[in-house]
């Protein structure tokens, strides 16, 4: 299966993240004997911005138990690929916490800086974007007299632009940084691996970064098609990248080498997004709209769209992969 995708939404934030793993079995056989170990239930996960993380039961669809944050105000959330351990970005104390999955107890906090919001899990590292300078709120009109002024106000402060903070999970420490532009939103990676993309809501662009260096590859401009590029997905084939653009209502599609293809329009307001797993579905969640619209992504044409709650952000999949699950922030729903 691929990635679980994440989700998160605002005020109050709900971010759901499914471990895929939990549904799995481990079996043991032998000429004489085969003993199956029981499956555990597969279990999502809701983090509460003014509260704390919400258990569900995948098999029944119901909140099971919660996991207390301490008033930390957790946002973006991730879980390691082998199930054990759930990470959790917490705007308030501006921390990671790493928390033991199946006792619900919090291993250890890491430092990670001002405000931190988005988090992806590969291998033995997390990656959590942190804004240090972010306003919130819509953004200002390009070229307005409000978007100069918030320019030249950030000029003259010096502000800070926002970052990534790489963590490494075995030692529970953050190990280095990549600076994006003002406001880093979505992270992606690579299909080798070997680079993270990000999208940088002020700055109108997605850029490419190299993970062991940080040095900055290449920068991709979505400016054409509105403001505040959010989410970002690679296809599962890895020749393709999706990223919305929230105040455009448009996804702008790049290829293998990150070369600019070209843009759709959707509906009001698009935010989370992912692709289902052969790739020939892309589900994009509209915040405004009210729904989750679907493409076919041969042809780029709508396939449908299904009513949700309000704010609706991010999403993911059951395992069985029959039912999505979408944090809908305004609603203080998840919608199934």
């Amino acid at each position: 299966m691929q990635s679980p995708p994440l989700a998160r939404a605002l005020l109050p934030a709900a971010l759901l993240c499914l471990v895929g793993i939990s549904g799995c079995s481990q079996e043991e056989a032998s000429n004489e004997q085969s003993e199956v170990a029981a499956a555990p239930a597969p279990m999502a996960y809701v983090s509460n911005q003014n509260g704390n993380v919400t258990v569900i039961d995948l098999t029944t669809f119901e909140a099971v138990s919660e996991i207390n944050l301490e008033g930390r105000g957790p946002r973006g959330i991730g879980v390691t690929e082998d199930g054990k351990m759930l990470v959790v970005a917490n705007r308030e104390s501006g921390d990671l916490a790493l928390i033991d999955r199946v006792s619900g107890e919090i291993i250890k906090n890491v430092p990670i800086g001002e405000n931190p919001e988005f988090v992806r899990v590969r291998g033995n590292r997390a990656f959590v974007s942190f804004e240090p300078a972010a306003i919130g709120g819509p953004p200002p009109k390009p070229g307005s007299e409000e978007a100069k002024a918030l320019a030249k106000q950030r000029e003259d402060d010096d502000e800070e632009p926002a970052k990534v903070a790489v963590v490494d999970l075995d030692a529970g420490e953050k190990i280095g940084e990549i600076t994006g532009g003002m406001e880093t939103e979505g992270i992606e990676f690579s299909a080798d691996g070997s680079k993270i993309l990000v999208t940088n809501e002020a700055d109108e662009n997605v850029t490419v970064h190299d993970i062991e260096t940080g040095e900055l590859v290449k920068t991709i401009s979505t400016e054409k098609y509105g403001n505040r590029p959010r989410g970002i997905k690679m296809s599962p084939d890895g020749q393709m990248y999706v990223a919305s653009i929230e105040y455009g209502n448009h996804i702008v599609m790049l290829d293998s080498e990150f070369n600019y293809v070209k843009g759709i329009e959707t509906g009001n307001v698009p935010y989370g997004l992912t692709f289902n797993r052969d790739g020939s579905r892309l589900y994009v969640a509209l915040a405004r709209g009210q729904a989750i619209q679907v493409f076919d992504t041969k042809t780029w044409e709508e396939i449908g769209q299904v009513e949700t709650g309000k704010r609706c952000w991010h999403f993911t999949f059951t395992p069985d992969d029959k039912h999505i699950l979408i944090a809908c922030g305004r609603s203080d729903e998840v919608v199934v």
